[in-house]
């Protein structure tokens, strides 16, 4: 795939977050952070399993053992980060949740020289400050202090940031993302489940009262979400599917201008265009200030 398409396709998964965002808030009226997350990534799972099932079907060999560990690291990762979101909701507001959330665009190419040695490209690191800058000015640019939620959520902003990278590690060597997505869906349904059940009120009227948004989260912000990330991050690396997956701060600002009446301030308007100046920093970059070959090894 020519990383255009996949990067189109990290700006759509990025476009459908933003509107889940507005599913995933108004969900927290009807039922607790852990029972919505568990009901649903078992959507997600359940929508995802034939085509996971007609992946396995079609490939020469099994998943081998070290490639299931990393499909459950990585759905452990991604559980971890949306069990920190969910729960921080409940404790600041949606604007501070957004901004720190977006965080995860500064940790990857961090994480990725510490943890792995990766350099990236250097265009990159200006267009993460510009994505980073253009968060914050979606987000007003300014903070109240930070509470319990706001330290939550900037977890949940490092465990999105190690969710991504693993996935970029994982991904192509094993070459089934689709059985990927399935193994880190059906693992957070499980734990979701599991936690919400035991700790939080389980009421059938409530359940359907959610249900829409569950659905919603569940099939697409979740199943093809997630899914359109793994597959584009094939052809791409880590800190630039970072980039191009932070515009569902844009869409989220968009989504809930239109849907819940939420105003956009003029500096918001001017950080989601500096959010994609970002992004054609980030693709057309590299093309033009190409690497020799000994150091684009390290890209």
């Amino acid at each position: 795939m020519p990383r255009p398409i996949a990067n189109l396709l990290l700006l759509l998964a990025g476009a459908i977050w933003g509107m889940g965002f507005v599913a995933q808030s108004t969900a927290m009226d009807n039922i607790g952070p852990f029972l919505f997350i568990g009901l649903r990534f078992l959507v997600a799972a359940l929508v995802l399993a034939p085509f996971a099932w007609r992946e396995t079907r079609r490939a020469d060999s099994p998943v081998s053992v070290p490639h299931m560990r990393g499909f459950l690291l990585i759905g452990l990762a991604l559980f971890s980060a949306m069990a920190l979101q969910q729960v921080g909701l409940t404790v600041t507001t949606v604007t501070n949740s957004g901004f720190l959330t977006g965080l995860y665009v500064v940790f990857v190419p961090f994480i990725s020289l510490l943890a792995l040695r990766q350099k990236p490209h250097p265009v990159i690191w200006p267009a993460v400050l510009m994505t980073f800058a253009g968060i914050s000015m979606l987000a007003g640019g300014s903070l109240s202090a930070l509470n319990h939620g706001d330290l939550l959520t900037i977890g949940c902003a490092a465990m999105y940031a190690v969710q991504v990278i693993l996935v970029g590690l994982y991904v192509e060597p094993s070459g089934r993302p689709l059985t990927l997505s399935f193994v880190q869906f059906a693992l957070a349904a499980v734990l979701g489940l599991a936690i919400g059940i035991v700790r939080e009120p389980v009421i059938v009227g409530q359940i359907i009262a959610a249900l829409p948004e569950i659905l919603f989260a569940g099939v697409m912000a979740t199943g093809l979400a997630f899914t359109l990330q793994v597959i584009g991050q094939r052809y791409t690396t880590a800190p630039q599917t970072a980039i191009f997956l932070s515009t569902e701060s844009l869409f989220a600002a968009l989504f809930g201008a239109l849907f819940l009446g939420e105003r956009i301030p003029a500096i918001g308007y001017a950080g989601g265009l500096l959010i994609f100046l970002a992004i054609l920093l980030a693709e057309i970059g590299p093309m033009r200030w190409r690497k020799t070959p000994a150091n684009s090894a390290t890209h």
